[in-house]
């Protein structure tokens, strides 16, 4: 699947044509926790390996440090705030979704632990082959520095910048304008994670019932000189699940990105209301009318009326509010409509991205069940032959 990512970009621009990046394994260690408290964690061994001609005589060196799920964690946040725009890949899942009874669904299984390394793995991949995330200088450190990346995730300003999840909600119910375009990319994240959500609750049952006509088949290999090898099919019925379950995770990527753009227009609607409010109080003063209530209309009737000189101070004030309101607004604009061309050529990558890798793993998945229906078939086969000559 990884193997078309840097089509749609120049050779220059991939980092993959660069670097060789793995995570080549997989270490259950022990350790103290923040809060000074003993815990059981792994971690995995990221390797990497310039592609660049070296010198005359000498072989590329290896890079390799060790990384928590945590450190991969922090990395995606920060590059999900620092690329609002962009549907940053997603990570493989913390702990086992939809999976058939038979499996564990144990975060330190072995095998469950191999198949989020490969997932890791994957997703350093899809940071690597993007044409902007893949010069991320953080990105850079995280690959090649054992230490001080994540004090320049701090430089950079990650909670300054994080917004909130409250605003994002607030945001979400009060834009009087949503744009429609934004809308529909949320009922198609909706749709693809139902969809693929339906694809694996089917599997899982799938499963379930393959493992015992399986188990069947094996006893009958035994006698009839056949053997079907149920943990390998379930192995990589397994890995197809994956590649069904990071589009999973890709629908909230796509959600994220449409709540960063209605974050940003909610903004956009408060500027212009505070812009109009500003010219409308600076109308009023320099007429001396009031057109709708308000608790200075009442502070002037009870009080008496500003003299001229306080009044000349209110409008300067005001009239440069209003010139900064002006800027400010045609600023947002300007980022408004930045964000939405950039955001747009991204869900387009990311569709054609989708529709190729999905196509490819259902064919493979088709490809696989008709092999092992081939195989069933040929046990009955053997079956029959051997009846017959009773």
């Amino acid at each position: 699947m990884l193997i078309h990512l840097c089509n749609s970009m120049s050779e220059d621009d991939c980092l993959l044509k660069k670097l060789e990046i793995s995570v080549s394994e997989a270490e259950k260690r022990t350790g103290k926790n923040a809060v000074n408290m003993q815990e059981t964690y792994t971690s995995y061994l990221v390797e990497t390996r310039s592609l660049e001609p070296p010198a005359e005589g000498q072989n590329s060196p290896l890079d390799a440090l060790w990384r928590r799920y945590s450190e991969f964690e922090l990395l995606r946040n920060y590059l999900s705030v620092s690329y609002p725009f962009v549907v940053v890949p997603p990570l493989p899942e913390k702990r086992a979704e939809f999976v058939w009874h038979k499996l564990s669904a144990d975060n330190m299984d072995p095998d469950f632990v191999e198949r989020r390394r490969i997932g890791l793995e994957n997703f350093l991949v899809r940071v690597a082959s993007h044409p902007m995330l893949c010069h991320d200088k953080i990105f850079h450190s995280f690959l090649t520095q054992e230490s001080g990346w994540k004090e320049a995730v701090n430089e950079a300003g990650l909670q300054m910048k994080t917004d909130s999840r409250l605003k994002a909600l607030n945001a979400t119910f009060r834009v009087k304008n949503p744009d429609k375009r934004f809308t529909e990319l949320k009922h198609y994240s909706d749709e693809v994670q139902s969809v693929i959500s339906h694809l694996l609750r089917v599997r899982a049952r799938v499963a379930d019932r393959l493992y015992g006509v399986y188990k069947v088949h094996g006893n009958y290999g035994r006698v009839f000189r056949y053997a079907a090898s149920i943990d390998d099919i379930l192995e990589e019925e397994e890995h197809y699940a994956d590649q069904l379950k990071e589009y999973l995770f890709y629908a909230e990527a796509l959600r994220a990105v449409c709540r960063k753009h209605e974050l940003m227009q909610y903004d956009l609607e408060m500027s212009a209301l505070d812009l109009a409010s500003k010219k409308q109080q600076s109308e009023e003063l320099a007429t001396g009318t009031i057109r709708t209530f308000s608790l200075k209309g009442m502070t002037s009737k009870l009080f008496g009326q500003e003299t001229p000189e306080q009044r000349e101070a209110k409008l300067k004030l005001l009239e440069e509010q209003i010139v900064e309101g002006e800027e400010q607004l045609k600023l947002r604009n300007v980022e408004s409509r930045e964000f939405v061309k950039n955001s747009w050529l991204e869900i387009e990558r990311f569709k054609e991205q989708k529709n190729r890798d999905l196509k490819e793993a259902l064919i493979s998945y088709a490809v696989m069940q008709i092999s092992m229906c081939k195989k069933g078939i040929q046990v009955w086969t053997n079956a029959k032959e051997c009846f017959s000559k009773m």
